[in-house]
């Protein structure tokens, strides 16, 4: 969970966050911190859409790559061998 301390400095600094919310990159919140409590915090996204999230997701400058531990496996497919145009 994101301390108090660590959300106030991004409210005065205006810094824009990615929020993550699972594995899937399209599925992170950007936008800076509004308010927040005990439970919840407030992110003002780039449409001026106020969204509310748990303060439990990982919250880190948007700079910042996304951690590995957050991301989908990066494993290759192999194209089947067999196709249906020998039928």
């Amino acid at each position: 969970m994101i301390s108090e301390e660590q959300l106030d400095q991004y409210r005065v600094d205006s810094t824009l966050l990615r929020v993550i919310r699972d594995v899937s990159p399209t599925n992170d919140v950007r936008g800076i911190v509004v308010a927040w409590d005990d439970e919840t915090v407030l992110i003002r996204k780039k449409n001026r859409r106020v969204v509310k999230l748990a303060r439990g997701y990982v919250y880190q400058p948007y700079e910042s790559e996304r951690p590995p531990a957050f991301m989908l496996p990066q494993e290759t497919v192999a194209p089947d061998d067999l196709s249906d145009e020998s039928e």
